[in-house]
């Protein structure tokens, strides 16, 4: 049995859980990391309803600055190190 996911893992693997691009035994993972942490299926509820909320905002509303700010956002957390303000 493959071992358990862990939160991090988690964190990287949701989109491919949203958009259903997971093979069915990391879905099975995913799945039950979530049945038994609380904040992670907490996050999973804040991802679902961002995508929502997002899917009807039009694209030209996002200035370029702010675009690039959350750029930004994303890849320092890709790469472990605290956002910049």
């Amino acid at each position: 049995m493959p071992d358990p996911l862990n939160c991090r893992e988690l964190v990287e693997l949701v989109t491919d859980y949203l958009e259903g691009a997971m093979p069915p035994a990391e879905r099975a993972r995913f799945e039950a990391h979530i049945a038994t942490c609380d904040g992670c299926d907490a996050y999973l509820i804040q991802m679902r309803e961002t995508i929502v909320v997002l899917g009807t905002l039009p694209a030209d509303r996002l200035s370029s600055t702010a675009e690039e700010q959350l750029r930004g956002a994303f890849r320092d957390w890709r790469a472990g190190q605290a956002p910049q303000p």
